[in-house]
């Protein structure tokens, strides 16, 4: 388990190693980086192993701004492996103004213990911010459309592709200097099968670049496969690094 922690620790300090670099020979771009890192091992009578994990890098450009993150989890107890997930998403946002926007944005989940070998959605959205450093506060929502193609990891269950309306908003309130509050909801409603998401987190500065984060992260798919759970929820502490 201590060789997993290795692993992911040189990995993140890999990728912030090429941020670097990239921003050095890329003097246009606004470039940003976030990594984000908590691991609980246990042993003696139990062994168990937590990691979560997850990485941010944005680019912005002009009116452009993309946007790559990574986001996984991984339990093993007694050296059976208990959870696994990864969670990727890639975005492209066009800026008409401050507050008008659309974001063009593709997602693939891989979970091992969801029922569903993967779920990949794509879409389209028009965007707005609606509050702008109101009482340190901000809030945008965006609303489109797409698909999502959902593959089964049973031989008994059928893959299937559906459309999918997609809607979505962001909170951020600044508590104080070094404290802030983010909620991220969004929801997904296809023609088969329904998906809510919701991240609640506290961000604590620890230093300039370093921030303790607590989350809590929630899924709640209408139809899953039988014998499987329709939500899932997930708490975490990680350290946060940002430059």
């Amino acid at each position: 388990m201590l060789l997993t922690l290795k692993r992911l620790l040189c990995m993140m300090t890999l990728l912030g190693m090429i941020s670097v670099s990239t921003q050095a020979s890329a003097q246009d771009w606004d470039l940003a980086t976030e990594l984000e890192l908590g691991a609980i091992f246990t042993s003696g009578n139990t062994e168990d192993e937590n990691i979560r994990f997850r990485a941010r890098f944005d680019a912005i450009r002009e009116d452009w701004s993309y946007r790559f993150s990574v986001d996984g989890f991984r339990s093993s107890s007694e050296n059976e492996l208990s959870a696994q997930r990864l969670y990727t998403v890639g975005s492209a946002t066009y800026n008409f103004d401050p507050d008008n926007f659309i974001l063009g944005r593709v997602a693939h989940e891989d979970d091992r213990f969801s029922g569903y070998e993967s779920q990949t959605d794509a879409s389209v959205s028009y965007g707005q911010v609606i509050l702008r450093d109101l009482e340190n506060m901000s809030l945008s929502y965006t609303i489109g459309a797409g698909v999502r193609v959902s593959r089964a990891s049973e031989a008994d269950e059928d893959d299937f592709e559906e459309g999918i309306i997609r809607l979505s908003t962001d909170y951020s309130w600044d508590i104080s200097d070094s404290a802030r509050f983010i909620q991220v909801l969004s929801a997904e409603a296809g023609e088969r099968s329904s998906i809510g998401r919701s991240e609640s987190s506290i961000e604590t500065d620890i230093m300039e670049s370093l921030s303790m984060k607590f989350t809590i992260n929630v899924k709640h798919q209408t139809e899953v496969p039988v014998g499987r759970e329709k939500t899932d929820t997930e708490a975490s502490i990680t350290l946060l690094l940002r430059f």
